[in-house]
């Protein structure tokens, strides 16, 4: 795992702040690219006050947009065990091919090797496999038909813990763009895109892109560790094409800015870039964890949303400007009622 040496302890807490819980989205914004948007100066921690559909005037002319277009399936399966009928909840987060998935279970302590959990009146089956540790399984699917439809049936969007609302349109957390189904959550800082938002980015000359990764169980883990950098993050499957590296190497030689949306883009194109030097076309899974004390080579630019307090997502966002302009940052979006988290506000990162 790519990490950064340091000489004194990063502590988890340095990334903790107050927020209200009012102030946490249960629900997405009627339209998306309404949402309140906090422009950062990177470097001199400058900010101003806009909403997301003006992000098409602050991108400048010719710069590349990353999105990260991998789909969220209805990963989250309520079902019983055939043997008692006690309770079991499947959080689907990788599939290992043959109709084997990895999963996080829940209650985990309830399985053991050759149960069997039912779905939906037994139209859906899992044998588990093996267990692992921290509630993550493996188990074989066994079903009649086609495994993504039934899924789409059976299953439920696989929302944070934090979202108590029901989402009435599942369509809202996923991204206009997603289109390589994987992801047990979805990328969020995308989800505030509209397809007449990048058409009218793409009118301006900025050109569009896509890379893909699988948003997994890292997204789900908190950092239960005090020394940020004895915490281990999980692996997540990424693509990055031929056609799409290429683009990104001529932004390079031309100087063009390179935007990524969301964590997830940043660390596909980090992980690429530092392998290589350059970007190439590459699958495979990356297991990056950015922190303060990290040299950004792949990015200049970062659209994001404001996320949980000590999470790997806010060190890496720290670490792209600073911890203190980060956080003051949060602070005055406290201050001013955005909203935070998964359907929440959104945050441009730049640098002049």
């Amino acid at each position: 795992m790519l990490k950064v040496d340091g000489g004194s302890i990063m502590k988890t807490d340095d990334f903790n702040y107050e927020l209200p819980l009012e102030l946490i989205a249960q629900t997405p914004l009627k339209n998306r690219s309404e949402s309140k948007l906090l422009v950062v100066d990177r470097i001199s921690g400058d900010l101003s006050h806009q909403n997301f559909y003006d992000i098409v005037d602050l991108i400048e002319e010719n710069s590349v947009l990353v999105l990260n277009d991998t789909k969220v399936i209805p990963a989250r399966l309520f079902g019983s065990k055939e043997s008692t009928n006690a309770r079991i909840e499947l959080l689907l987060l990788k599939d290992l091919g043959n109709n084997i998935y990895e999963c996080l279970a829940r209650p985990a302590k309830r399985l053991q090797v050759h149960t069997i959990i039912s779905f939906g009146d037994g139209r859906l089956k899992a044998e588990v496999l093996s267990k692992l540790e921290d509630g993550i399984v493996h188990v074989k699917f066994i079903y009649e038909g086609i495994f993504l439809e039934i899924l789409d049936s059976l299953g439920e969007m696989p929302l944070p813990p934090y979202i108590h609302e029901k989402l009435e349109d599942k369509d809202r957390y996923q991204t206009v763009y997603a289109k390589h189904v994987g992801s047990a959550a979805a990328p969020t800082a995308g989800l505030h895109f509209t397809n007449e938002l990048l058409k009218k980015l793409k009118d301006k000359g900025i050109t569009i892109c896509y890379t893909t990764l699988h948003v997994g169980l890292g997204t789900f883990r908190p950092v239960e560790v005090e020394d940020v950098k004895k915490h281990k993050m999980h692996e997540e499957y990424y693509e990055l094409s031929e056609s799409v590296a290429d683009i990104l190497n001529q932004a390079k030689l031309d100087g063009k800015k390179i935007v990524a949306v969301g964590t997830t883009t940043t660390r596909v194109l980090e992980t690429v870039f530092n392998k290589y030097k350059e970007f190439k076309a590459i699958s495979g899974k990356t297991d990056i964890f950015i922190y303060p004390g990290y040299e950004f080579k792949a990015i200049d630019c970062l659209i994001t949303n404001f996320h949980l307090p000590k999470s790997t997502l806010l060190m890496l966002v720290s670490a792209f400007s600073s911890k203190e302009i980060i956080m003051k940052a949060y602070s005055e979006a406290v201050k001013k009622q955005y909203r935070f988290f998964s359907f929440g506000d959104a945050m441009y990162l730049y640098k002049n």
